[in-house]
């Protein structure tokens, strides 16, 4: 499964979407975007975002932490 999270420091739910992902055994791809610039391309990019992380499975946009959760629960009850 190739999965891309898109991160900033100091983000909790950032942290938490890592732990998630490390706890079900999944490795992913992680972009920091701490640079302003390079968070507001992205944002501008994609549109909706409005906060960190953002999370890709596949390619498509499941969103943050929450839908993390909600895409691992379908794709296998939790993986």
């Amino acid at each position: 499964m190739n999965i891309t999270i898109y991160t900033k420091s100091n983000c909790p739910n950032c942290v938490a979407a890592k732990a998630l992902l490390k706890s079900k055994g999944l490795t992913y791809s992680e972009v920091n975007l701490d640079s302003d610039a390079e968070r507001a391309t992205f944002m501008d990019a994609h549109a909706g975002v409005r906060q960190m992380p953002q999370v890709f499975i596949e390619g498509q946009r499941v969103g943050g932490l929450a839908g993390l959760r909600a895409a691992l629960d379908q794709i296998g009850g939790g993986v």
